[in-house]
């Protein structure tokens, strides 16, 4: 085990971040002695400092964010803040879409000193930050500007973030492992107002790409109700993919 991927936060939307069924802290992703954190969501903070794996935000080396929405960047300033001691100690790359710093920011423009520096994603580009080496993906279809990963570990791991499925999607993530939001239970026929995935795409995605594990996470409401272990047990048995559904707290070893 060189690596981990802890989940702070496994819910997603504007319900489940306004009633808090689930956590919406995003994920800490370690590599050899590289740290990581990805869509910083509300709540990131306080799941850091409650985690029993006992995670100080001062060993962060960086932070990703997908995109600028609230539920991925929530409290990405405060983690910049605590990442760098409250700005006393300049470190770190903060890597985001450039609509997420300019004229409508999410990122506070006296933050940006905090930091090294700030490097915008751009599509299909190579980043590297000591350890840890990925790859943007196309732009995803989202109302704001939204790019996935591809991180290339002693595994390849992908990230599908926020999107609406479109066949590129498969071309692009090829990976060992493969973590994906699943927004819904069921697709909305006929409508341009939910970019999201679907537990449908999902199967989908699974069939065409047979990681050797596939990681649901960032779940809405509906999907939360039918319980996401038994919507990824169903999966598995369809579709011989180890599928499994992520959960508050949970450590993923690779």
């Amino acid at each position: 085990m060189e690596g981990f991927i802890k989940f702070l936060g496994t819910g997603g939307a504007r319900f489940v971040v306004a009633k808090q069924i689930r956590a919406t802290g995003g994920m800490w992703l370690n590599y050899k002695n590289t740290n990581l954190y990805i869509d910083p969501g509300p709540g990131a903070i306080v799941r850091v400092r409650a985690s029993k794996d006992h995670l100080d935000p001062v060993q962060l080396d960086g932070i990703i964010l997908t995109h600028k929405h609230i539920d991925h960047s929530n409290d990405i300033n405060v983690m910049i803040e605590a990442m760098t001691d409250g700005g006393f100690n300049k470190k770190g790359t903060v890597y985001c879409p450039e609509d997420a710093i300019d004229e409508d920011p999410v990122i506070f423009r006296y933050i940006h000193r905090y930091v090294e520096k700030i490097e915008i994603l751009k599509e299909k580009k190579d980043y590297k930050i000591k350890d840890i080496s990925f790859t943007t993906s196309m732009k995803h279809i989202h109302p704001v500007e939204t790019y996935g990963i591809l991180f290339h570990l002693n595994k390849k791991i992908g990230l599908i973030t926020d999107t609406r499925y479109f066949d590129d999607l498969v071309d692009f993530y090829k990976a060992d492992y493969l973590i994906v939001n699943v927004l819904r239970s069921k697709p909305i026929e006929k409508s341009d107002a939910i970019d999201h995935l679907s537990v449908h795409d999902v199967r989908h995605i699974a069939c065409e790409l047979k990681p050797e594990i596939l990681i649901m996470n960032h779940f809405g409401l509906n999907i939360i109700k039918e319980k996401p272990h038994l919507v990824a047990e169903a999966l598995k048995k369809e579709t011989g993919i180890s599928i499994i559904a992520a959960y508050d707290g949970m450590r993923f070893e690779f």
